[in-house]
């Protein structure tokens, strides 16, 4: 028993030089790790690039760095943000993505050297759900709403209402006319507006 085990550590003793790079590897790893942690963020993934804006959309700017500027910005009636030091940025009808590479190009012209900006929308705008239901009137958007949802929200169908189609005015577009079947596979966008068309006796 003793013999083996001064073999044994006659072994490890042979094997420590083998070690020694594996172990100031790790020491370097561990040193470097830290640095890593406080790197600075990159710049987000514009969030719903597709999605265009439209008045009372609100949405939220981050300047990294620059606490003064990053906060809330409601998008007016006539379509504007109002973002310090910059002025009324045009919004309505653009993507999130052409709205921050607006403000990060007005930022540079003066104002910030090589400004970091993310925006993503805060609170949609509301839809609208007129006609023959038992509440119509405006209802906040949630996201992926769709036609038959919309209904529920606004109290359902009136006695009256004509259940066999549904007309919707998407903005900017023409109106179209949806039939019931179809509810499940149409989604909504903030700003719609649902219109239910009164059934002829």
């Amino acid at each position: 028993m003793k013999n083996r085990f001064a073999t044994l550590s006659k072994d490890h003793v042979m094997r420590l030089p083998l070690l020694w790079p594996r172990l100031l590897l790790g020491t370097t790893c561990l040193a470097i790790s830290p640095i890593a942690l406080h790197a600075a963020p990159n710049v987000p993934e514009v969030q719903n690039s597709d999605y265009r804006l439209g008045p009372d959309d609100k949405v939220h700017i981050t300047v990294y760095g620059e606490d003064r500027l990053t906060g809330d910005y409601m998008v007016t009636s006539k379509g504007l943000v109002s973002f310090p030091l910059i002025g009324d940025i045009p919004a309505a009808g653009r993507s999130l993505g052409e709205v921050q590479e607006d403000i990060r190009q007005r930022l540079a012209a003066g104002y910030i050297r090589d400004p970091r900006v993310a925006i993503e929308v805060g609170n949609f705008r509301s839809f609208y759900v007129l006609g023959e239901v038992n509440k119509p009137g405006e209802y906040p958007y949630r996201t992926n709403l769709t036609l038959d949802q919309a209904v529920a929200t606004a109290g359902g169908y009136s006695y009256r209402a004509n259940k066999k189609k549904i007309i919707l005015h998407h903005a900017g577009r023409p109106e179209q006319v949806v039939q019931l079947g179809k509810l499940e596979t149409i989604g909504l966008q903030p700003g719609d507006t649902i219109r239910i068309p009164e059934r002829f006796f």
